[in-house]
């Protein structure tokens, strides 16, 4: 994985728990901590993105495109 350098911003009340997380080696360092912290919160937000989309399916329309699937390839079965 390649990696780049950023520079942030942080609130200092953070930044001192965030050291302290690092003192007391629940992260190695505070790179470390704040790529854990973003990527469990891109996880999270592509969750939401996948439910807010399965909102949108029509559930009747999922079943009859499915069952329809399956009859299809129940005749494929037939044939052997």
């Amino acid at each position: 994985m390649s990696t780049a350098k950023l520079a942030i911003s942080m609130d200092i009340k953070m930044l001192k728990r965030l050291d302290r997380l690092v003192k007391n080696h629940y992260f190695p360092s505070r790179s470390k901590a704040i790529q854990e912290a973003l990527e469990e919160k891109l996880t999270k937000l592509d969750k939401s993105r996948l439910s807010i989309e399965c909102e949108k399916l029509d559930s009747k329309e999922e079943i009859e495109l499915a069952e329809e699937g399956i009859g299809s390839e129940a005749h494929e079965w037939e044939k052997y």
